[in-house]
C-alpha cells in the first residue's frame, strides 16, 4: 500500500528541512511520531448506546478500533464516578497515521464551515501540535443523516522535533493550512 504523505515526506520534506535547518545527520530531521485522536463523550454516563455509536464513528474516521477512556476521579458536579466511561481515543502510527493526516488536510478541513486556516500557535513547546474539531461529520465516512449528536474531537500530532519552529516547518511541508 503506497501512502501519499509518506512519499511526500521522503521526497520533498526531508530535503527541504535539511536545507532550511542545516541538519548533518538524517536522524536529526524531525518526523511524525503518532497522531492521537481523542473524543470526549460525557453523555455516555446516561446512555451506553451513545458511547457505542461514537466509538463506531471514531472507528470509521480513523480506520482503527477506538479505546474507551475512563474517569480517574469521581466528580459530583459532572455526575461522574471513578471508572466510568467518559471518552474515546485512538493512537495512529505508521501508514494509518499518514493516511489519516492526508484525509484530514485534503478532504476534512476544506469541509469546515467558514474555515480560514488553523491556529499556528497551538504547539506545546516540545514540537507537538493540537487542533480541535467541533464537528465530526466533516469526515466523508460519516453519513450526516445518521448522526445522533454532533461530536467534537481533539487531534494531537506528535513529532520528534525539538522546537516548535521545527515542528511548524515540518507540518507546513505536509500542507497543514496555518493562518497567517
Amino acid at each position: 500500500m503506497k501512502v501519499r504523505y509518506k512519499e511526500l515526506y521522503e521526497k520533498e520534506i526531508i530535503p527541504a528541512l535539511q536545507k532550511q535547518h542545516g541538519y548533518k545527520n538524517k536522524h536529526e530531521i524531525p518526523r511524525l511520531e503518532k497522531i492521537v485522536v481523542n473524543m470526549g463523550v460525557g453523555e455516555a454516563t446516561q446512555n451506553k448506546a451513545f458511547l457505542e455509536s461514537a466509538a463506531n464513528d471514531l472507528g470509521l474516521i480513523t480506520g482503527q478500533k477506538a479505546m474507551v477512556t475512563k474517569a480517574r476521579k469521581s466528580n459530583a458536579s459532572f455526575k461522574i464516578r471513578d471508572g466510568q466511561a467518559i471518552g474515546l481515543k485512538v493512537t495512529l502510527r505508521g501508514a494509518r497515521m499518514y493516511e489519516f493526516l492526508d484525509r484530514l488536510v485534503t478532504i476534512a478541513m476544506p469541509r469546515i464551515r467558514d474555515f480560514r486556516g488553523i491556529n499556528g500557535r497551538s504547539f506545546d513547546g516540545r514540537g507537538n501540535y493540537a487542533v480541535g474539531v467541533k464537528e465530526h461529520f466533516i469526515f466523508p465516512e460519516i453519513v450526516f443523516d445518521k448522526v445522533d449528536k454532533v461530536l467534537g474531537m481533539d487531534i494531537v500530532i506528535c513529532t520528534t522535533a525539538k522546537t516548535d519552529a521545527e515542528a511548524k516547518d515540518l507540518l507546513k511541508g505536509f500542507k497543514l493550512p496555518f493562518r497567517n
